[in-house]
């Protein structure tokens, strides 16, 4: 294979908020020099395998629902739903498929995002 996934890129209105988000719902840490125009969220720990996110300010807002989102999982689901609340992500609708359960949050620019049940 010729390529690996470096990044995940993430346009906002304030990288440099919305990385902190995603620092604190991640354990990750938001790289130095971060600005509201860029900002970069490290790896996790020492698994370098994982990508870092690069968030960049773009003008526009956004106005539709993602074509692309992340999905978390926790074993601790309340908990970490509730801790999430906390962060400043709102909970847009609770989902359940037979024994599957998740629930779809937004993030604080409004990005949907899923914690699985796991």
């Amino acid at each position: 294979m010729s390529n690996s996934l470096f990044a995940v890129a993430i346009d906002c209105a304030d990288a440099a908020a919305l990385a902190q988000f995603w620092a604190d719902v991640l354990g990750r840490q938001v790289a130095a020099g971060r600005t509201s125009e860029r900002a970069v969220l490290l790896a996790g720990g020492r698994d370098i395998s994982e990508p870092c996110f690069v968030f960049n300010q773009v003008p526009e807002a956004k106005i539709v629902k993602n074509r692309l989102h992340l999905d978390l999982i926790s074993d601790t689901f309340g908990a970490e739903a509730e801790r999430l609340l906390r962060l400043g992500a709102r909970r847009l609708r609770d989902l359940q498929s037979g024994e599957n359960r998740w629930t779809t949050f937004a993030d604080i620019e409004g990005n949907e995002f899923d914690l699985i049940a796991g």
